[in-house]
Protein backbone atom coordinates (compact mmCIF):
# COMPACT_ATOMS: atom_id res chain seq x y z
CA UNK A 1 0.00 0.00 0.00
CA UNK A 2 2.81 2.57 0.89
CA UNK A 3 5.63 1.86 -1.54
CA UNK A 4 2.59 1.55 -4.17
CA UNK A 5 0.96 4.80 -3.35
CA UNK A 6 4.49 6.75 -3.04
CA UNK A 7 4.60 5.73 -6.40
CA UNK A 8 1.28 7.19 -7.70
CA UNK A 9 2.08 10.32 -5.79
CA UNK A 10 5.89 11.07 -7.16
CA UNK A 11 3.71 10.24 -10.55
CA UNK A 12 1.15 13.07 -9.85
CA UNK A 13 3.82 14.89 -9.09
CA UNK A 14 6.15 14.69 -12.10
CA UNK A 15 2.78 14.83 -13.96
CA UNK A 16 1.96 18.39 -12.71
CA UNK A 17 5.31 19.77 -13.66
CA UNK A 18 5.40 18.61 -16.74
CA UNK A 19 1.36 20.11 -17.43
CA UNK A 20 2.27 23.80 -16.05
CA UNK A 21 3.40 26.33 -17.71
CA UNK A 22 5.97 27.28 -14.85
CA UNK A 23 7.72 24.99 -12.41
CA UNK A 24 6.67 25.83 -8.79
CA UNK A 25 6.17 24.08 -5.90
CA UNK A 26 2.35 24.54 -6.28
CA UNK A 27 2.50 22.05 -9.33
CA UNK A 28 5.06 19.60 -7.60
CA UNK A 29 3.00 19.77 -3.50
CA UNK A 30 -0.31 17.33 -4.41
CA UNK A 31 1.82 14.81 -5.85
CA UNK A 32 3.81 14.51 -3.13
CA UNK A 33 2.02 15.20 -0.17
CA UNK A 34 0.09 11.68 -1.37
CA UNK A 35 3.25 10.52 -1.72
CA UNK A 36 3.92 11.19 1.79
CA UNK A 37 0.64 10.09 3.31
CA UNK A 38 1.09 6.74 1.43
CA UNK A 39 4.24 6.39 2.70
CA UNK A 40 3.18 7.26 6.42
CA UNK A 41 0.40 4.23 5.76
CA UNK A 42 2.49 1.83 4.85
CA UNK A 43 4.65 2.42 7.61
CA UNK A 44 1.84 2.61 10.22
CA UNK A 45 0.38 -0.78 8.47
CA UNK A 46 4.22 -2.66 8.32
CA UNK A 47 5.33 -1.98 12.16
CA UNK A 48 2.05 -3.30 13.92
CA UNK A 49 2.75 -6.56 11.77
CA UNK A 50 6.53 -6.95 11.99
CA UNK A 51 5.92 -6.65 16.22
CA UNK A 52 3.11 -9.04 16.20
CA UNK A 53 5.19 -11.68 13.82
CA UNK A 54 8.19 -11.45 16.12
CA UNK A 55 5.70 -12.37 18.84
CA UNK A 56 4.15 -14.47 17.83
CA UNK A 57 7.29 -16.32 16.02
CA UNK A 58 8.76 -15.97 19.66
CA UNK A 59 5.74 -18.06 20.96
CA UNK A 60 6.34 -20.50 18.49
CA UNK A 61 10.22 -20.87 18.87
CA UNK A 62 9.01 -21.34 22.83
CA UNK A 63 6.39 -24.11 22.04
CA UNK A 64 8.96 -25.90 19.62
CA UNK A 65 11.35 -25.63 22.64
CA UNK A 66 8.58 -27.29 25.03
CA UNK A 67 7.90 -30.28 22.17
CA UNK A 68 11.02 -31.40 21.91
CA UNK A 69 12.05 -31.34 25.64
CA UNK A 70 8.75 -33.78 26.29
CA UNK A 71 9.31 -35.79 23.31
CA UNK A 72 12.92 -36.69 24.38
CA UNK A 73 11.46 -37.31 27.71
CA UNK A 74 8.97 -39.65 26.34
CA UNK A 75 11.60 -41.29 24.34
CA UNK A 76 13.94 -41.98 27.19
CA UNK A 77 10.62 -42.98 28.93
CA UNK A 78 9.52 -45.39 27.11
CA UNK A 79 13.68 -47.29 26.40
CA UNK A 80 13.94 -47.72 30.24
CA UNK A 81 10.75 -49.09 30.04
CA UNK A 82 11.33 -51.38 27.37
CA UNK A 83 14.83 -52.15 28.69
CA UNK A 84 13.34 -53.39 31.52
CA UNK A 85 10.78 -55.43 29.86
CA UNK A 86 13.36 -57.20 27.83
CA UNK A 87 15.54 -58.11 30.56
Amino acid sequence: IGLFGTVVGIIIAFRGLSTSSASSIQAVAPGIAEALIATAAGIAAAVPAAIFYNHFLNRIKALTAIIDRLSLELINLVERHYVKAIR
